[in-house]
């Protein structure tokens, strides 16, 4: 079907209540352009209210999250809106592929969305079709809000009518179907739509009806904190009264604030508007950095979770999420050797400080010891009860430290295997952990937004302890570290808990001189702190999603950070500047590494590939 001589209707993607959508292409373009085409009833509706509704789309359109409005028009007996077409995969899709989300994905999505129903609401908008069929999200990972076709303008008339009820009915607030909805009833579809994903299970099948409410943590495959939990409730209520009112008063609630400073969009400066991505603003720099290799396991069927090269920089190993373990040899580019042992996805790697043992983290609660001389399985440690996402060596090499899911660290002897300690305190689960280049500080990082720094015995004394004791942090500020009262402590102890990170801090790295600390996190941002006070120096900013690994180069002058949006970044220490930003990557970059000589740079992502980025002298003239 083509209308107005020009969209080419190819498909039927949506059908409710008074619209059609369809994805369609703009034949007057070349090649053809996709788009979207809604096709809209004039039931309900008079040229004077779509004109109206129109104008606002077209407003709220210059959103980064929302698609642009490009055309309306009346054609035959239907109004219609031509809508940009937003490339990735909706929610249901996602939900249908990667299973239940985690607490962690749900902040993100609130974090996400709220912003962009304050722009709409504040701009006299009500979505009225807030569903996981209508968020999608991007390969760069940002999430946007589609299919406006069941919107309208509040005014204040439209308290005095009633409509016909509008909206996908397992989704819409209890005023919403008697044809009342007012901004909350948007909040309360955001709410049934996250305790869906939390739980995986269809809306009407959370609701207790007996009851008159919502019983959706009784279906939860995993448990969510009590903050999450207390927020999702006040989204669901069915008393508006009882309800958050705004996405202000949500973002209150979360601890965030909406800071975008949206650009005014329009043709001529579109492209300038679009380097503007999730509040964040990039850079494009000349890099000296190029990619010189792409590495593809085979079978390239798995995610990279993890990479680390080898003390003499001659090899490369990458943990993923097929259960293997590849070691790459970086002169030909080509496997070495593959270990399999793990039954589930491999998180985290370690070389000890020889290059001759190499320890291995997987989803499933175990860590693994393996002789790289013989490519064979020494040990399997078990212990943790959750699973384990990082481990780091001591600097001598006799000590692994572990972080799990089960909210613990624990510290192991290298070549007996035998646990040592536990060390307790984190409130979520822990994300990384890192020693310092000296051995007697070892730091963690949890969802509960903290970075916890212990200070370690020596390691004779360590070795020489046959107990097996938690030790319960219950400091809970940073405090100067004296180096007598340092030097002198029997046991692990709490030196100080670094907090100011607005999400979960995932990553964690010392600098080659243990001054300073970077850590990464779901908030986006990159901080550096002053490991003797605690002090933050500077926050990084720059990424547009969650920072998940870092890494120093050994001189400590270049700091390098991969994040889910796709980058990887470069920072000059020193400074706090961006250096340079290495894009090339199809999907979320998990991992990165710099080679001891910090001439190559390894970065692991979810599109299967590892990608290899080498410093290239620049030519004079």
């Amino acid at each position: 079907m083509l209308i107005q001589n020009r969209y080419r209707l190819l498909q039927l993607i949506g059908k409710g209540g008074f619209c059609k959508t369809y994805l369609a292409v703009d034949e007057n373009q070349f090649p053809p352009v996709p788009c979207v085409v809604q096709q809209l009833s004039r039931q309900n509706q008079t040229p004077e209210t779509f004109v109206q509704k129109a104008q606002q789309l077209k407003v709220v359109g210059q959103h980064p999250q929302i698609p642009a409005l490009l055309e309306h028009f009346q054609e035959n007996t239907h109004y219609y809106l031509v809508h940009e077409f937003i490339a990735g995969s909706n929610l249901v899709t996602l939900l249908e592929d990667e299973g239940t989300f985690s607490e962690n994905q749900i902040w993100q999505l609130l974090a996400n969305l709220l912003p962009v129903l304050k722009f709409i609401s504040d701009r006299n908008i009500i979505h009225r079709d807030i569903k996981p069929e209508n968020i999608i999200r991007k390969s760069s990972g940002d999430l946007v809000l589609v299919d406006f076709g069941a919107a309208k303008l509040a005014n204040e008339i439209d308290q005095l009518t009633t409509e016909n009820c509008i909206g996908s009915p397992e989704y819409i607030a209890p005023e919403q179907v008697r044809g009342k909805a007012i901004f909350a009833s948007d909040l309360y579809s955001l709410g049934v739509t996250c305790i869906s994903l939390l739980a995986q299970i269809p809306p009407f099948d959370l609701f207790d009806v007996a009851n008159d409410c919502w019983a959706w943590q009784d279906f939860l495959p995993n448990s969510i904190s009590n903050r999450l939990t207390q927020i999702l409730n006040k989204l669901l209520q069915n008393s508006v009264s009882r309800r958050f009112q705004s996405a202000d008063e949500v973002m209150q609630a979360m601890g965030i604030a909406d800071t975008y400073n949206y650009p005014t969009i329009n043709s001529d400066n579109y492209l300038r508007a679009s380097a503007f991505i999730g509040g964040s603003k990039f850079h494009i720099h000349n890099s000296p950095w190029q990619c010189i290799h792409t590495l593809i396991g085979l079978p390239s069927t798995a995610g990279i979770n993890a990479l680390t090269f080898s003390p003499d920089g001659k090899t490369l190993a990458s943990g993923n999420d097929d259960k293997l373990i590849r070691i790459w040899d970086l002169n030909t580019q080509k496997v070495l050797a593959t270990l399999s042992g793990h039954s589930q996805a491999v998180k985290s790697l370690a070389y000890s400080p020889d290059g001759n043992i190499l320890a291995t983290a997987s989803d499933d609660k175990t860590i693994k010891l393996w002789d790289i001389n013989r490519f064979q399985e020494d040990l399997t440690l078990i212990g943790h009860s959750h699973a384990v996402k990082a481990v780091a060596f001591s600097p001598d090499g006799q000590i692994l430290a572990s972080g799990s899911w089960d909210k613990t660290v624990k510290l192991w002897d290298v070549n007996t295997g035998k646990e040592i300690f536990t060390l307790t305190g984190h409130h979520l689960q822990v994300n990384s952990v890192a020693f310092t280049s000296q051995g007697r500080i070892l730091a963690s990082t949890s969802f509960d937004r903290t970075i916890r720094l212990w200070q370690l015995p020596t390691t004779n004394m360590l070795l020489k302890s046959s107990r097996n004791t938690e030790f319960e942090a219950t400091e809970d500020i940073s405090r100067l570290i004296s180096s007598e009262e340092f030097e002198n402590r029997p046991d692990c102890t709490l030196l100080g808990i670094f907090s100011g990170h607005a999400w979960a801090v995932l990553t964690i790295a010392f600098s080659p001189d243990g001054k300073i600390l970077a850590t990464g996190s779901d908030d986006n941002t990159i901080k550096l702190w002053q490991v003797n006070t605690g002090q933050v120096i500077t926050t990084l900013l720059g990424h547009s999603w969650s920072v998940v690994a870092l890494a120093f180069t050994a001189d400590g002058e270049m700091l390098v950070s991969a994040s889910r949006d796709q980058t990887i970044k470069l920072w000059r220490v020193s400074t706090a500047e961006e250096i340079a930003t290495l894009s090339g990557h199809l999907d979320s970059v998990s991992t990165v590494a710099v080679s001891p000589d910090a001439r190559l740079i390894a970065s692991g992502s979810r599109d299967k590939t590892i990608k290899l980025w080498q410093l290239v002298e620049q030519q004079g003239g």
